[in-house]
């Protein structure tokens, strides 16, 4: 199954209310491992094609008068942690994992 079909395939069952684990999980892996390619794209180019750019991972843009850009992405901490919940991890190896990306001691 190609990705437009997928896609297609994850809106009707949405609308239809019958979102899986498998779709949840899938769909937080893609947050948490994610390219922001396509969000600095948006930023630097003059005319972006926005229907071929890839912004899931945007959570928020600001331009002022001077031309200055600020971007947010989603924070993929939560992502991670919010996907080791549904892949049913025990807690402890990916506790340790995320406290060190985030510095925190053990």
């Amino acid at each position: 199954m190609d990705r437009e079909n997928g896609a297609a395939s994850l809106k009707q069952r949405i609308r239809a209310g019958k979102v899986t684990r498998e779709d949840v999980t899938r769909r937080l892996a893609e947050l948490a491992f994610g390219k922001a390619n396509d969000c600095v794209r948006l930023a630097l180019e003059d005319d972006p094609n926005l229907g071929r750019l890839d912004l899931s991972l945007l959570s928020e843009v600001k331009r002022n008068d001077k031309g200055t850009v600020e971007i947010r992405l989603i924070d993929r901490l939560k992502a991670l942690e919010q996907l080791a919940q549904v892949a049913g991890d025990d807690g402890g190896e990916m506790q340790q994992f995320l406290s060190a990306l985030r510095g925190e001691e053990p």
